[in-house]
This record gives C-alpha cells, sequence and structure tokens, in this order.
C-alpha cells in the first residue's frame, strides 16, 4: 500500500505555487546626481551668458537663441526626465 500511494504522487501535475510580491520602497534621490544636475544648469548659465556677450560684441549674422535654445531644452528634458522618474 506504501508502494501505490508513492508511484501515485510522482505521477501527479504539481501543485501551483503561490507567488508573493514584496512592495519595493521608493527610490531615494541620489545627491550626487542631483549635484551633477545643479552643477550642469550652472555651466549652462555661464555659457548663456558668455554666448549673449559673444553674439553682441562680435556682431554675429544670427541670433542667440540659436545657440541656447537648444542646450536649455535638452537641459530641461534631462532634468524633467530625473525627476519625473522619482514620483
Amino acid at each position: 500500500m506504501a508502494f501505490a500511494n508513492l508511484f501515485d504522487s510522482a505521477h501527479r501535475a504539481p501543485r501551483p505555487i503561490a507567488t508573493v510580491e514584496v512592495p519595493r520602497p521608493p527610490e531615494l534621490r541620489n545627491p550626487r546626481v542631483e549635484r551633477f544636475i545643479l552643477i550642469c544648469w550652472v555651466l549652462i548659465a555661464i555659457k548663456h551668458g558668455l554666448v549673449i556677450w559673444a553674439v553682441h560684441h562680435y556682431r554675429m549674422p544670427f541670433h542667440q537663441l540659436l545657440v541656447n535654445a537648444p542646450t536649455w531644452l535638452f537641459g530641461f528634458i534631462a532634468t524633467a526626465v530625473y525627476y519625473g522618474r522619482r514620483g
């Protein structure tokens, strides 16, 4: 009788295993990355000032926004992506 029970359990379909989901705590902001973002925005501001000065001082044949607008836009998008993923 013991062998019959052993053979029966060997051919039976396995029982489904219950899955357990553990909620992960939200990621904390990385101070090194935030400091890097701040340094980049300071450098962007300095670059904007230098470009505006150079365009007016040397009478360049284009508007300074042709240089400054894409820089500001890419910086804004990168910052928005970083802070948008945290929420």
